[in-house]
């Protein structure tokens, strides 16, 4: 219905409506884009990025939303290092999966609910979330984080988890990227501020959409864009949708 759309997401909110409704989602590093004027949960996990009916349009709309924004200078000036000369469209490649080195979770990257891992990062979340501040104050809290010496040694502990895990496994076995169905990934992705592409990859028997996620390191959106673009293309799944009449 649009043919271009932008998403913010904190864990998950361009990934996962973008999978089920057969469209093209970019979650960017954070930073890559700037979150002036959003109201934010986290952050360090906030981004914004495209949803768009095919990886072509998606990155051309990242091409220009991305750069240093001085409402938002730490994080932007912090990720202008990955920008490429010459923008993200130069990989739009039909070959982009050729070589490539994939790695495929066997269970997934999920916190269920009731456990340990779950109950902690959503305390770490809520602990970042802005509350229901009045209008009249809200700037005044947006400068402010809330955050204290024991919130700050678990976000700590999180950058730590983060480069000891997913970062240390990727960089050692040479990963260009993980895939997984959907946005199972997001959350290990959102605690290291780590990029992803969702594409459509089919419809399950009901003809509900499912994706396919590309995820990667921060500064792999070149790749990323490449993986997805080529996977588009040699598939080509994604049927526009139709109006359904209901009847009275």
């Amino acid at each position: 219905m649009a043919a271009v759309t932008l998403g913010t997401e904190t864990d998950g909110s361009i990934l996962c409506p973008s999978s089920l409704n057969s469209v093209v989602g970019i979650k960017p590093t954070v930073g890559l884009t700037s979150r002036a004027g959003v109201v934010p949960i986290s952050p360090r996990q906030d981004t914004i990025g495209p949803i768009c009916r095919t990886v072509t349009d998606a990155v051309h709309v990242l091409d220009a939303i991305v750069g240093y924004d001085s409402r938002d200078a730490k994080a932007t000036r912090a990720a202008s290092k990955y920008i490429p000369p010459g923008g993200y469209w130069q990989f739009l490649k039909p070959d982009g999966l050729k070589g490539k080195r994939i790695g495929i979770p066997n269970g997934f990257f999920n916190f269920p609910n009731g456990t340990v891992q779950q109950i902690v990062y959503q305390q770490l979340l809520d602990t970042e979330r802005l509350k229901n501040f009045g209008q009249l104050i809200f700037l005044v809290a947006e400068n402010t984080t809330g955050i204290g010496a024991l919130e700050g040694a678990v976000i700590r502990q999180l950058n730590k988890l983060s480069a000891d895990g997913l970062e240390k496994l990727m960089q050692d076995e040479q990963l260009d990227a993980i895939i997984t169905p959907n946005d199972l990934v997001s959350t290990i992705l959102a605690i290291g501020g780590m990029p992803a592409i969702t594409v459509p990859a089919g419809y399950g028997k009901t003809g509900v959409p499912f994706g396919i996620c590309f995820g990667g390191l921060k500064g792999y959106e070149p790749r990323l864009i490449e993986m997805a673009y080529a996977f588009e293309q040699a598939t080509k799944v994604r049927k526009a949708p139709k109006f359904l009449h209901g009847t009275v």
